[in-house]
């Protein structure tokens, strides 16, 4: 059932793949075991996807460290949902970091460079992602199966394996031109050991994403029948809303129809519900909420790294905070908001949305006067290792929180946004989908007259904060490079910075790898 936190898929899998070391598409991924006995056993197939859905959830061959997937970054660092979080919001209004790691405060300001590690770290992810796929489905085939005479039985369970492979690679492809634009287009058709691969546009990229989830989407299971933490045809359903929403910026041209279709498809379907309780959301016991479409499952025993929501719970404690508290052994004096985005709710920290009570305020300072220094900006203990019942994680350093990629609340916003760019829809639907967020929130219900775009990516703002979405809204609204918040572009007051960086650089290395890659404007 959904509700059940199983682990058995991520947790428990024989990890058949090594990690490559490096991004190269021409490279075969290299196994432990050898080609031919490993899919003599039928578990084995089910543990190639377990990889594949590790490869978001840990960081290597063993917990928390060892034998990395990704080489040349320290391994926490080299975690999937970590590098996409850092890069979806340290850039932005949402969050400041007090950490001096080499490249970190690059991004908090705005003023990378091509060799930020970060940068390169999260390329080679989305790729390291698409070469176990494309692995995965050359070695599904139809006839690699019948050359082993696999049942009709275990084909049938097989060809949901190669859905739920095609949905993470379509959503990498959807992080890696979400970040970086005209990339690769690798699929399991491209010969290994050939030429390095030309690199398509973004708009051929999208095209191809939306064809492949329309492609999915029936053969995976509905939101009732899957295991939890695996893709569901609503997962497949969140993205293409996704996709449709942001259309104008990845394909150049609107889509907002189509995203309220699927944004209403998601909410329809009866099979999701709010949460009563928003910061249920993020506490350790968050498998059992009925808001979550799509997580990267943590589990304090079982997959334990140090990126994930290890980082984001670790990171935002610190001060005169009580470790304790929250379920952890101790801080790691990160993570904080900035003055701009606590403005965003009406009477600051003392606010009665129920969304900013979340905020740490003793000992800490509202303005970010030196961005290395924990006291400065309001914490944001958001992500907890905690129950809903006050009960602590089964482990203190290795939460128990899982990641929520997508949640019903997003679908509400993307209607409200979609029906607001005229997608569509009514405008009574898209003011009640509001009210009912905010009526949960306590902050008060709105009127017609207040139902803007402005006032939805405010919204989204607040129903959505540090859940990795705040770079790509303030995209799509033109806001990113024009907005100014503390310390963007290296200034105390921010400023705003050069249009180009709307887009990160195609690392340093790859282009030096690849000769067919082309470097984004502006770096």
């Amino acid at each position: 059932m959904r509700t059940l936190k199983s682990r058995t898929l991520i947790a428990a899998a024989v990890l058949i793949f090594a990690g490559t070391g490096c991004t190269d598409l021409l490279v075969e991924p290299k196994s432990s075991v050898t080609g031919a006995n490993v899919f003599n056993d039928v578990a084995s197939y089910r543990s190639f996807l377990a990889k594949i859905y590790g490869g978001m959830a840990v960081t290597g061959q063993q917990g928390p460290a060892g034998r990395a997937d990704i080489q040349g970054i320290d391994e926490g660092f080299s975690h999937y949902t970590r590098l996409l979080w850092q890069m979806q919001e340290l850039p932005t209004d949402e969050a400041v970091i007090a950490w001096n790691d080499a490249g970190v405060q690059e991004l908090n300001t705005q003023l990378w460079s091509s060799s930020n590690q970060f940068l390169g770290a999260m390329y080679s992810r989305v790729f390291f992602q698409v070469a176990m796929v494309n692995e995965f489905l050359r070695e599904t085939t139809d006839a690699k199966l019948n050359s082993r005479n696999v049942s009709e039985s275990l084909k049938a369970t097989i060809k949901q394996f190669r859905a739920e492979a095609r949905f993470l690679r379509a959503l990498s492809y959807w992080h890696g031109i979400d970040l970086f634009g005209a990339i690769p287009l690798v699929t399991e058709d491209f010969t290994i050991g050939a030429t390095p691969p030309t690199q398509s546009t973004r708009a051929e990229i999208f095209n191809y994403i939306v064809g492949e989830l329309n492609a999915i989407r029936t053969e995976l299971p509905s939101a009732g029948a899957v295991e939890y933490g695996r893709a569901s045809q609503a997962a497949a359903t969140m993205l293409l809303a996704k996709l449709y929403l942001n259309a104008a910026v990845y394909a150049g041209a609107e889509q907002y129809s189509q995203a309220l279709r699927e944004a209403e498809a998601v909410i329809n379907s009866n099979a999701f519900t709010l949460e009563a309780n928003y910061r249920h959301l993020f506490l350790a016991d968050n498998h059992r909420s009925r808001e979550l479409i799509f997580t990267v499952p943590q589990d304090g025993e079982n997959t334990q790294t140090w990126g994930g929501t290890t980082f984001l719970t670790h990171a935002s404690v610190g001060g005169n905070m009580n470790a304790d508290d929250f379920g952890l052994d101790f801080g790691w004096w990160g993570l904080r908001v900035t003055q701009q985005f606590v403005n965003l709710f009406p009477g600051g920290p003392a606010s009665a949305d129920r969304r900013a009570s979340i905020f740490f305020t003793n000992g800490q300072n509202i303005e970010v006067s030196n961005l290395t220094n924990f006291f400065d900006g309001l914490a944001a203990p958001k992500f907890q290792n905690v129950t809903s019942t006050g009960r602590k994680g089964s482990h203190p350093t290795f939460p128990d929180t899982d990641y929520p990629m997508f949640r019903l609340a997003d679908a509400y916003l993307m209607y409200v946004e979609a029906h607001l760019r005229g997608g569509g829809g009514t405008r009574q639907r898209a003011l009640e989908l509001v009210n009912a967020l905010r009526t949960r929130a306590a902050a008060g219900t709105i009127t017609d007259a207040q139902l803007t775009l402005n006032f939805v990516l405010d919204e989204r703002a607040r129903e959505l904060w540090w859940e990795g979405h705040r770079r790509t809204d303030l995209v799509r609204y033109g806001r990113f490079t024009s907005g100014i918040w503390a310390w963007k572009g290296g200034t105390r007051a921010g400023r705003e910075t050069d249009a180009f960086r709307a887009l990160y650089p195609l690392p340093a290395t790859e282009l030096l790898a690849n000769p067919n890659l082309k470097q984004n404007p502006g770096y």
